[in-house]
């Protein structure tokens, strides 16, 4: 009897039917029931029935720590009449599941897991599973993003079709970006994530996961993100990596294309992918990774009555992402400690903290001084995007003010359109 299997389980007059779900306890079944429920139970005073074994051929282990399986792979048995998708898992709600000794989520599924509670996977793909990292993505760094990067191009290289990235929503627009900039990629790469865990009712897991997989079977060969278009289980939206912001803490619907409509969606339902944007074609670009990083790069918010002492903090750092009020500005006392920094070997880059528009510093008189100190304006690149971008161009390209002036993979768009 393993996780993933379907169980009967007939305990003081009652009867359960579901899946086993893994427990952080040996003492205790966790089973998901058919409404979406989970129900716990004591072993020792249950009667247990395996109805149906994982439908799933994987060689594998479970696993307990972080990290403990990054770099893992394995495989399913393959149909040479389907695609090949290598689904990779760095953790997240989507591979969580709730530990019910401290009823907090924790990230403790592989990539294999992630086939066990997703049914509806099955036939749509051949799978390769791999894990790079098992962690919550608060805990996301640069380098895992280097380790993603390196993985995604082996899996490439290696004839799949299409790849889909697992991972937490809290930072995923970062390494969605990260990728980006890193990969020349010739078929689609898809993250997704879930806002909610695989083992509550009201879960988004499975619709973003088959949604993603279809998208990572389409033409658009670019870095998605794959997530609810709406509370409803109807429609995923497809978002550029470099163009897509979390907006919602919590709500299903929490990603959004800023700036411009998604590229496409993804109708559940009709199991249908449409793109309404032009996009980079599958087969058009050839695989290519270049994945140095400058990671002394940092992002500071402007506020107002900000200390100009505060900007010691980033002395003798690479580079510097501002997020400006409006087209740009800062107070005006901040400028000749911006400067200090500039002339001490410092890119700085200006974004703004406007969700919509982009900056332009030649408006007014704050904006024309942060030129002449020498800020680069980023138009309307988002300010996480910005600073991705910046410790990517700063590692790979001669110049970084042209770089970060030049749309690279979608980042900055030629206009602004007025905000809806």
């Amino acid at each position: 009897m393993n996780p993933g299997d379907r169980v009967r389980v007939d305990r003081a007059d009652r009867t359960y039917e579901g899946v086993l779900l893994p427990s952080s306890t040996d003492d205790n079944l966790v089973v998901k029931l058919d409404g979406g429920y989970n129900v716990g139970i004591d072993r020792d005073d249950a009667d247990i029935e395996v109805l149906d074994e994982d439908v799933y051929e994987i060689d594998g282990s479970d696993t307990e720590d972080e990290d403990e399986n990054a770099g893992a792979d394995s495989e399913i048995e393959f149909n040479d009449d389907l695609p090949t998708i290598s689904l990779i898992s760095t953790g997240g709600t989507i591979a969580s599941t709730v530990d019910y000794r401290t009823g907090a989520v924790t990230a403790q599924f592989d990539a294999e897991d992630v086939l066990r509670a997703v049914p509806d996977l099955a036939g749509r793909a051949n799978y390769r599973g791999r894990v790079v990292a098992n962690i919550l993505s608060e805990n996301m760094e640069p380098p895992i993003w280097q380790e993603l990067a390196q993985a995604v191009f082996e899996e490439i290289e290696a004839g799949a079709d299409g790849v889909v990235v697992m991972h937490g929503t809290d930072t995923m627009q970062y390494s969605a970006s990260a990728l980006a900039f890193m990969l020349e990629t010739p078929v689609p790469i898809v993250f997704t994530g879930s806002q909610r865990s695989a083992d509550r009712p009201s879960s988004d897991n499975v619709m973003n996961a088959v949604s993603a997989v279809e998208a990572a079977k389409s033409d658009c060969a670019e870095v998605l993100v794959c997530m609810h278009a709406s509370e409803s289980d109807d429609t995923c939206a497809l978002h550029r990596g470099t163009r897509v912001r979390k907006n919602h803490t919590s709500r299903r619907d929490a990603f959004e294309t800023i700036g411009a409509e998604p590229l496409g969606t993804v109708d559940y339902d009709a199991e249908e992918v449409t793109f309404r944007r032009d996009h980079q074609e599958r087969g058009e670009a050839e695989l290519e990774l270049t994945a140095e990083l400058e990671n002394d790069v940092e992002l500071l918010k402007f506020t107002p009555g900000m200390d100009p002492t505060f900007l010691d903090v980033v002395e003798g750092a690479g580079g510097l992402v501002i997020e400006g009020t409006g087209l740009g500005h800062v107070h005006t006392d901040l400028i000749p400690r911006i400067e200090e920094l500039i002339d001490d070997g410092t890119t700085v880059v200006m974004t703004s903290q406007c969700l919509g528009g982009r900056v332009c510093d030649r408006v007014y008189d704050t904006g024309r001084d942060l030129l002449d100190a020498g800020v680069i304006e980023a138009g309307d690149t988002l300010p996480g995007t910005a600073k991705v971008k910046l410790m990517w161009a700063l590692a790979n390209e001669a110049s970084a003010e042209e770089a970060m002036q030049t749309s690279l993979a979608g980042e900055l768009q030629e206009r602004s359109v007025p905000w809806e």
